[in-house]
């Protein structure tokens, strides 16, 4: 099955987005080399928020812990189509996730559908708890072309310990239901992968969730590492097994962040996150929009994307990215794939 969602991928491509992502690359290095910002072609790679609403109670996220400073809401639908018939010309990937959880927006998988009509990869990240069989036929006539399954345990007590008010046996039968709605309809999509996020109380799990996607009829096993914020003097979620772990403990018991904070980043030239109501903000790790750099709904995309206050966020992170807030805790390289 990755073999088939690859060649899915590939197809959607076309000279244009081919030659935008040569470009913003090209500009990417040349602004590494040079110190300077420069940026050529738009990204191609977006993420959009759907809904900022969750159901569930996750200590690490700001969406369960219902702890945003920011609006929330949910995007509305023309104010969406707008957006991608203004930048959906130019990309790869369309994620329709950053907080929240995509399926409580009421038209969720007409969004979907009004990428994929474009010709757009599109791709979302769920907690699984509605997809019910209805829905999970919805989803695979939708044209979603991969699905990421949060599963952080195999048992309900161990799941519960970080997916707070959740059903582990209710991601199961979404699951199921989703495997079993692909195949009736003679699908290859959406590529199904269950996200594990490794935390202490789970780490012990790790193969048996191998062998339950391998079960179910999964394509494939993400292992993610997980984002802590007050890690520094340790924290009951950082995982013993030091692989899975973003941080490292030192001789005087703290602990820091693993990898070494260089001075750029590639998000900064190839993608972006725009928030339920608009807002740009330069990536994932801005969890409360604290960096807007501009509001869609009062500029263009591409007057934002070329404008002197992203060019001067692309200037403070080839300068010193450990200055910067949201980047002192960034995981950038710390990804474990199965």
């Amino acid at each position: 099955m990755q073999s088939a969602d690859s060649l899915n991928f590939l197809s959607k491509i076309n000279p244009g987005k081919a030659l935008n992502a040569i470009s913003v690359l090209a500009s990417f290095y040349l602004s590494r080399w040079s110190g300077k910002p420069i940026q050529w072609g738009v990204p191609f790679n977006v993420s959009i928020e759907p809904t900022t609403t969750c159901n569930l109670g996750c200590p690490e996220c700001p969406s369960g812990l219902k702890s945003f400073t920011r609006p929330t809401g949910n995007m509305e639908y023309d104010f969406y189509k707008r957006m991608v018939d203004e930048i959906g010309d130019r990309l790869l990937y369309l994620y329709f996730y950053f907080q929240g959880e995509p399926y409580l927006h009421p038209r969720f998988l007409e969004l979907v559908r009004y990428a994929a009509d474009r010709n757009i990869y599109t791709v979302t990240s769920t907690n699984a708890h509605f997809l019910t069989e209805r829905k999970a036929k919805e989803t695979v006539a939708s044209g979603l072309d991969r699905i990421l399954i949060s599963i952080d345990g195999t048992t309900q007590e161990t799941y519960e310990q970080y997916r707070i008010g959740g059903t582990l046996s209710k991601v199961i039968e979404g699951t199921k239901n989703l495997v079993k709605a692909r195949k009736e309809a003679g699908s290859k999509t959406p590529y199904i992968i269950f996200q594990y996020l490794v935390v202490r109380p789970n780490e012990h799990q790790i193969e048996e969730v191998k062998m339950l996607a391998q079960e179910i009829g999964v394509d494939e096993v993400k292992l993610k590492t997980a984002q802590v914020y007050d890690y520094k003097g340790g924290h009951e979620l950082i995982p013993t097994i030091d692989q899975y772990s973003r941080y490292s403990r030192q001789a005087d018991g703290s602990y820091r962040i693993k990898n070494e904070l260089l001075n750029h980043c590639w998000k900064l030239w190839h993608s972006c996150v725009i928030t339920w109501d608009g807002r740009i903000v330069p990536c994932c790790f801005d969890k409360d929009a604290q960096h807007q750099l501009g509001d869609l709904n009062t500029k263009s995309f591409r007057e934002i994307w070329e404008s002197d206050l992203y060019r001067s966020f692309r200037s403070r992170i080839l300068k010193g990215r450990a200055q910067i807030d949201i980047c002192t805790n960034c995981s950038e390289g710390t990804q474990v794939w199965a």
